[in-house]
């Protein structure tokens, strides 16, 4: 399913950068439900967020962070609520955003949005490339976050273990760091 033109929905209130320097696993639970702006011209698509998993620093075995500053991880190094856009397996680009102080190198990867499963889906649907890797989550970027209205009830909401990470041994592959909007 595409994501809806702008003018078939309300406008939210754009989410501040202090929603995004609080700890990965508060960032991902809340951004359920709140909307993934994208403009492109003069365009403005958006999509509800229905899936995220938490990736909480250099100590999280399943975090690119863990395996120290890099090139391609630099950015989770900075400041909340700038991108972390990666290509994985040469095909998918990954849309992520950073979350916690500078140097907390956390993030919350963006798995599902509305009918859109599948966080190489999600980039696909919305354009996401490596242009948008640093950027901020703001509208003068053409990606951002919107707060449509109150916070969704914990019933909502269903935490599981993250998917595709067994390589960080049985004790991080294990937390439940993944949330999905039901």
């Amino acid at each position: 399913m595409k994501p809806k033109l702008i003018a078939s929905i309300e406008r939210g209130e754009v989410l501040p950068t202090s929603f995004f320097n609080r700890p990965a696993a508060h960032v991902a639970r809340g951004l359920l439900g709140k909307a993934l702006m994208r403009k492109r011209g003069a365009i403005v698509m958006s999509s509800i967020v229905t899936e995220t998993e938490a990736y909480e620093g250099p100590h999280d075995l399943a975090s690119h962070s863990a395996r120290g500053r890099t090139a391609r991880t630099e950015v989770m190094f900075g400041p909340a609520g700038r991108f972390y856009v990666y290509r994985i397996y040469g095909l998918h680009w990954m849309l992520n955003v950073v979350t916690g102080d500078i140097d907390d190198a956390a993030a919350v990867l963006i798995r599902g949005v509305d009918h859109v499963s599948g966080p190489g889906r999600v980039a696909a649907s919305l354009k996401i490339d490596r242009s948008l890797n640093d950027r901020e989550a703001v509208p003068e970027t053409g990606l951002w976050f919107e707060d449509l209205g109150p916070s969704l009830p914990t019933r909502r909401i269903k935490k599981t273990p993250r998917i595709g990470v067994d390589y960080a041994g049985p004790v991080w592959s294990a937390k439940k760091l993944r949330f999905v909007l039901q």
